[in-house]
């Protein structure tokens, strides 16, 4: 095959009417989902097996032999069989030589084993041209209809030749295939579907952490310390009033710690002078997990939400309404309207909802199918200008519903301050940060840095 045709198999599948014939060996679940998209792509499929009885399990108008009928009737020979069952190769190897063989197995931990699966079917079959490719589509994907998720394609092989006509295979059936390289690439691709949520441990592990530390401080102060101080029993506080005060307070640290590290990131490149050198790997790792971050900020806020429209059904707030109700009538007074408090409640409400309701934009904007339709700069626009009005409503939200504690001698039970000043501290901090950064006369500066401009030059002319 001359590089023309390469070229143009690259951009265009293959547009004749008659496929290969492709071979799988292995009947299992899915060998079976694999042939039989393949059959409804127009591939002919012939299955290798050690039993060549038809089942009801085999795809309609698929042919089942022994190994070695089966792989020299077809140049694509897809291995669809744990690596411990590989021996069985062995026998076929001048068949096979000059094949193109298909590597589709997973191991069940990482790195279990010195070198990848299809290296070692390398090893096995030195005359075969081995590809890796399909290991992170499931059966059930290729049944279903091919998910979004689930799209996506790794391929590598050290035969470029063999690489495209998989890699043809793979557009054919409704995918979208990844060149990963060479072969030594395989050891990656066989971890990756092994991975649980690579890029969402730190994330998550920071919210268990943070949110356990402000139940229990939540649970200190309103609980256990009005039982010993004041023989008050509000240990029903556990099922609602902690969590909605819980949730509210680590929404808005984690989406101010959305924004940290890009502040930081600004003062270490206004420390060096310079773009070119590497940040510290624990800013790189925070850097990489901020839209994880986010994401789980804004369950925190959807939990608050839900939290406060369920309010106002709860036993505790009907009895403190109608205390206060029936205290009036029984004194025959009546509290006038406080314009003030009525002004603090509007604006804390307003701010809350303007603010979820970019926070639910922010969430939008980071899905892939929504992120793939904008440019960079709307992008940026949003993400960033955006998500900065949102954390200054979060904020202001907060301040204005939880501001007037930090001068009631009363909030400070056991002289620890409220769980809304707490929640302030960071959020203020990176807003301020980023007020001064604004500053034309640091602003300046670190656009030429970002731009390239170095305070000491690396090279002298």
């Amino acid at each position: 095959m001359n590089k023309t045709s390469s070229n143009i198999m690259a951009l265009a599948p293959n547009t004749s009417n008659k496929r290969e014939t492709v071979c799988i060996f292995g009947t299992g679940d899915f060998g079976r989902a694999l042939g039989h998209k393949m059959i409804q792509s127009g591939y002919p499929v012939v299955y290798g097996s050690r039993s060549t009885q038809i089942s009801n399990l085999i795809p309609k108008d698929a042919e089942v032999l022994s190994h070695a009928e089966a792989a020299q009737k077809a140049a694509i020979i897809i291995i669809a069989i744990q690596r411990q069952h590989y021996n069985f190769l062995i026998p076929l190897a001048e068949i096979l030589r000059g094949k193109v063989v298909v590597d589709i197995s997973n191991n069940l931990k990482l790195n279990q084993y010195p070198e990848s699966n299809a290296e070692y079917l390398s090893q096995l079959l030195p005359g075969a041209k081995v590809v890796k490719a399909f290991n992170t589509v499931s059966a059930w994907a290729l049944q279903s209809g091919t998910l979004d998720a689930s799209r996506q394609v790794f391929v590598c092989g050290d035969d470029m030749e063999a690489k495209q006509m998989v890699m043809n295979i793979v557009r054919a059936l409704g995918l979208t295939p990844l060149d990963q390289g060479s072969l030594l690439a395989a050891q990656g691709i066989e971890n990756y579907p092994l991975q649980l949520f690579p890029m969402w441990k730190l994330p998550i592990f920071l919210s268990f952490g943070l949110t356990a530390f402000f139940f229990c401080y939540c649970l200190a102060l309103d609980v256990i310390y009005t039982y010993i101080y004041e023989n008050k029993n509000f240990s029903f506080f556990i099922a609602i009033t902690i969590p909605n005060r819980v949730c509210p307070v680590m929404a808005l640290i984690l989406l101010a710690l959305v924004y940290l590290p890009g502040v930081l990131a600004a003062i270490i490149q206004l420390y060096r002078g310079t773009k070119y050198r590497r940040f510290p790997d624990w800013l790189d790792k925070w850097m990489l997990c901020r839209k994880q971050l986010g994401l789980i900020a804004l369950a925190f806020a959807s939990l608050h939400v839900l939290f406060t429209l369920v309010s106002p059904m709860r036993s505790f707030v009907k009895w403190r309404n109608g205390k206060g109700i029936i205290s009036q009538a029984l004194n025959n007074k009546t509290e006038p309207l406080d314009s003030t408090n009525a002004w603090l409640s509007d604006s804390y409400l307003a701010l809350g909802i303007l603010g979820f309701f970019l926070f639910v934009l922010l969430g939008i904007t980071s899905l892939p199918s929504v992120s793939n339709n904008v440019n960079w700069r709307e992008f940026r626009f949003v993400q960033s200008k955006l998500g900065y009005l949102t954390l200054i409503l979060c904020t202001a939200h907060t301040l204005v519903y939880g501001g007037k504690w930090f001068l009631s001698p009363s909030a400070y039970k056991w002289y620890l301050p409220n769980i809304y000043m707490l929640s302030l501290v960071v959020p203020c901090t990176v807003l301020v940060v980023k007020f001064v950064l604004v500053f034309p006369c640091v602003d300046k500066p670190l656009t030429q840095i970002r731009q390239g401009w170095e305070r000491t030059p690396r090279y002298s002319e």
